[in-house]
């Protein structure tokens, strides 16, 4: 799936409008194209500040926020690189606290397509190859680097000697890519292990397990595995977590979800198993009421969207689009509703599983409206609420974008509940633009 990107900077939208013209339409794994591109720049990933590099299918976002708090909590400068954006280009890069600005993101775009743009790199490698210029010209503590898909192949797999690796959430998605099995999946994920570095991981199913394990053995890593080497154990006021060093607890996550529980505790472990960064155990218990990443259980704010629904209704925002994805956001928005009605707005790329994502909602929700996911290949808004219907969700309808969804909503007369916006992180991007919330 071809990425997209616009902007109201006309530097910037002239870098991208040569990036989509000079990159491969599609997702194409290797280490080549970033491999010649990089070393024609000068190989910059090689001049980086220590990095946390963040693999997994769901939850990868979360950690490096996670990561990112406590490591600011502590004074120290962070450069942060992750995918995709949700509404404007240079959130992918954050430079020492502060999102690229737009000249020096239309500089440094203009800087690789200009010694690189005959390669023939995709959208991302020429995105991960700006990044990791502007992160070697300028002084930080640390990076935090999200894997855009997979691990192995992935351009952010260019970084030689991380601090640590970690390995969020694993479930099935990008099959096509990454293999249709679980145990595959975990192994292209595992694919960022380097040598004497901690890896560290989440408990997963046994085939999963099995195949990071088998991985890292192969890769010479310190294997960190929950459960194993390391685990969390909930309590009344947030989690404990315990490893090597002894014991820490953690107030519960500002982030809504059980699941961000796991992605703070995965994010502590990390970096507890490495030895390049010092943290403060000040700075590590901060990081859980400081971290912010829009579009995962965001509820929205007084705005344009907001305004149509009735004043009993709470509007929320997810960007997850896969069945791991499903069964942690239906457990969330459920304790949320707390037995109020809850009516789903979902809009979902073609290459995603309609039936996983929606099928842990069916049993609770009393409507989905199905809508496109502009400028890109998506389920068409009949076919998904086809799905919905077969699953059980007897009230379906369709809508043109997300304020008609909204609108729809509201004439069927619905005064309260709580509303779910999910299924896509592009849609996700369209509608805190159209709510006038955009990220920082």
């Amino acid at each position: 799936m071809a990425d997209h990107a616009i902007s109201d900077h006309p530097a910037v939208q002239q870098q991208l409008d040569r990036l989509m013209a000079l990159g491969p339409g599609a997702d194409i794994l290797g280490l080549d194209r970033i491999t010649r591109l990089l070393d024609r720049l000068g190989n910059p990933h090689d001049a980086l500040p220590p990095v946390f590099h963040v693999a997994g299918t769901n939850g990868k976002g979360s950690t490096c926020a996670f990561l990112r708090a406590a490591l600011e909590a502590d004074g120290k400068r962070v450069h942060v690189f992750t995918s995709p954006h949700l509404v404007r280009f240079n959130e992918r890069i954050r430079i020492a606290g502060s999102l690229i600005s737009d000249d020096a993101l239309a500089a440094l775009l203009g800087e690789v397509l200009d010694r690189g743009g005959d390669i023939g790199a995709s959208f991302f490698e020429v995105t991960a190859a700006a990044a990791f210029l502007a992160f070697s010209r300028e002084p930080a503590d640390a990076c935090v680097i999200e894997v855009g898909l997979g691990g192995r192949l992935d351009a952010t797999n260019m970084v030689a000697d991380p601090a640590a690796c970690a390995i969020a959430q694993l479930g099935l998605d990008h099959q096509a890519f990454l293999g249709d099995t679980i145990g595959a999946i975990a192994a292209e994920k595992a694919g960022i292990a380097r040598a004497g570095r901690p890896l560290v991981t989440l408990s997963y199913p046994a085939e999963a397990a099995q195949a990071v394990a088998r991985i890292a053995e192969e890769r010479g890593a310190d294997l960190r595995a929950r459960q194993r080497d390391w685990d969390l154990e909930r309590t009344e006021t947030g989690i404990t977590l315990t490893d090597p060093l002894g014991s820490i607890s953690l107030a519960a996550p500002i982030l809504p979800g059980a699941h961000q529980a796991f992605n703070l505790a995965l994010a502590i472990a990390t970096i507890r198993a490495q030895d390049r960064v010092s943290v403060s155990d000040k700075a590590l218990l901060a990081a859980p009421i400081a971290a912010t990443w829009p579009a995962r259980m965001q509820r929205l704010l007084p705005g344009p969207l907001t305004d149509l629904l009735g004043d009993g209704c709470e509007l929320w925002l997810d960007g997850g689009h896969n069945p791991a994805a499903g069964e942690a956001i239906s457990t969330a928005i459920a304790e949320r509703a707390a037995g109020r009605p809850v009516h789903l707005v979902c809009g979902m790329l073609s290459n995603k599983d309609m039936a996983g994502l929606l099928a842990p909602f069916a049993s609770f929700t009393e409507s989905l409206t199905a809508i496109p996911v502009p400028g890109h290949a998506h389920h068409a808004p009949e076919t998904l609420a086809d799905a919905a219907r077969t699953l059980g969700i007897a009230e379906t309808r369709t809508a043109a974008d997300p304020a008609s969804a909204l609108s729809a909503i509201r004439r069927s007369g619905v005064e309260s509940g709580v509303i779910l916006i999910l299924g896509s992180l592009y849609l996700a991007g369209e509608v805190l633009a159209a709510n006038g919330e955009f990220p920082d």
